[in-house]
């Protein structure tokens, strides 16, 4: 018998689906077959399974958030409380209190699950400041780990019931707000696309401007030219897959077959992966890869808006996921019977008039703060090489001065010649070799100053004499005392 487990699990699985089931399941029930006929399926005997490979959320701390989830489901008491917990309750964090009253093992491996965690937050934030260039400034981990609400930065150690209830609050409403954040990037997507288009036709002359527009208003024709597409979720698009996909009889349609046919992996419930692929056949009327007007972005953002709106219009509990319970409901519904028709998205702009100009005029001040950082960025790069030619300049220099160091060096100063001196005769001396007054020189050389180098001119002889005798100074040798007097010429001759 197929053992399907009820909303008790959503939590776990919900939490690990961004677009896909989260993770395992106690006892896995097998789809059913292909080849076998459809219309009478039978429920086989429960098999021990490996379980389903979860799906990446797209969560920065997917990894994180599987691991854990893993390791609870594998503590009996925890498992047991999550079946019987409610949804609200859960996101309420009742069942985080449950943590207390796990296995010692367990509770070991979630204190290594988060110190590897925070391990893995501060080594990109110092990744981050390296690349930002910021190597010299001290890093405050403990500040920078608190933009991370998912785990208690302020207990890195220990695994507390405060992390499993942060846990579950931040996946729920980053779940939550996967939707928004996409249709904020698909609009983005497409007035890029827009602006681009404009821009190109800036480039080109007038005739090829017109013929450019004529071209796009032809594409554009061209692929709002395709098959009424069925309001997702209803009769007729589920019949058409009955019928088409799994090649059944449409008058044999049964809602509850229909959902164990496509319940890929027999867990009970349609993931987002699983409902998604419920819309190809739809897809495949407006869209061709070989087409040059269909977009292929598009047609996963289509598929996208597609599942969203079954999602909403069936999801009671909002748990991301459809039960059958909840399916067989959404089955009697007028809606499902009598649909209104569905607007794709050539018919619903994903931007508006407004808010395509802001979007321009945020790319224009874009362009100017590049520019202008640019030009800043030249002007560092020009002074960055002028101080190196400045230092290239200073390398050669320093380089030439140790040049004509080492050649000073490696020439040997002579010494001076030595004078020999024989007897008592007096070296001869020349004015060359001793710097002498000129007046000297002159004596020497029994030759009269030259005029240019007495100290005192001759007109001015006379009167010194006469200064001499008004003083009563001895003018002559006759004045001079008698033990001062010159010496007979005949002294001069003696031997």
């Amino acid at each position: 018998m197929r053992f399907r487990t009820q909303n008790k699990m959503c939590w776990s699985r919900a939490l690990l689906t961004g677009s896909a089931l989260l993770l395992v399941q106690l006892l896995c029930v097998e789809a059913v077959p292909i080849s076998v006929d459809k219309t009478k399926v039978k429920e086989e005997e429960k098999k021990n399974e490996e379980p389903p490979a979860s799906v990446d959320t797209g969560l920065h701390y997917d990894r994180y958030l599987r691991e854990v989830i893993d390791f609870l489901e594998k503590d009996q008491h925890f498992r047991e409380k999550l079946h019987n917990t409610d949804m609200e309750d859960i996101k309420q964090g009742k069942l985080a209190k449950e943590l207390d009253f796990v296995s010692h093992h367990v509770r070991t491996k979630l204190d290594e699950l988060k110190r590897q965690e925070v391990n893995r937050l501060r080594t990109l934030i110092k990744a981050k400041q390296d690349i930002e260039g910021g190597n010299d400034i001290a890093v405050d981990h403990q500040a920078l780990l608190k933009q991370f609400e998912y785990l208690n930065h302020m207990n890195p150690h220990t695994f507390e019931v405060d992390d499993l209830d942060r846990l579950i609050k931040s996946a729920t409403k980053d779940l939550e707000n996967y939707d928004k954040e996409r249709h904020d990037e698909f609009k983005r997507y497409e007035m890029m696309k827009e602006h681009d288009r404009r821009e190109h036709l800036k480039t080109l002359s007038e005739d090829e401007r017109k013929k450019e527009e004529e071209h796009y208003e032809e594409m554009k024709k061209k692929h709002a030219d395709h098959p009424k597409v069925n309001h997702p979720g209803s009769q007729n698009q589920l019949k058409e897959v009955w019928e088409e996909a799994d090649g059944l009889d449409p008058e044999d349609f049964d809602p509850k077959t229909f959902f164990n046919l496509h319940d890929t992996n027999g867990d009970g419930f349609f993931d987002e992966q699983e409902l998604e692929a419920l819309f190809t056949k739809e897809l495949e009327k407006i869209y061709d890869p070989t087409n040059e007007e269909d977009d292929m972005v598009e047609m996963e953002e289509e598929r996208l808006r597609m599942r969203e709106h079954v999602m909403n219009e069936v999801d009671s509990n909002k748990d991301r996921l459809v039960s059958l319970e909840e399916f067989l409901i959404a089955t009697k519904k007028k809606e499902f019977l009598e649909p209104d028709s569905w607007e794709t998205l050539e018919q619903n702009q994903a931007y508006t008039d407004e808010e395509m100009r802001e979007f321009e005029e945020h790319l224009a001040q874009q362009e100017q703060d590049l520019h202008l950082k640019a030009v800043d960025l030249q002007k560092q790069r020009d002074e960055l090489e002028r101080q190196q030619e400045q230092l290239n300049a200073q390398k050669i220099e320093l380089q030439q001065a140790v040049e004509h160091m080492e050649r000073l060096k490696s020439q040997k100063v002579e010494p001076p010649p030595e004078v020999h001196v024989e007897g008592n005769a007096v070296p001869e001396i020349h004015a060359a070799d001793i710097e002498l007054h000129p007046e000297q020189v002159a004596q020497q050389a029994h030759q009269p100053v030259p005029p240019a180098h007495q100290d005192i001119p001759q007109e001015h002889h006379e009167p010194q004499h006469q200064d001499l005798a008004q003083q009563g100074l001895p003018q002559t040798h006759q004045d001079l005392p008698p033990g001062h007097q010159e010496a007979p010429q005949g002294l001069n001759n003696l031997p």
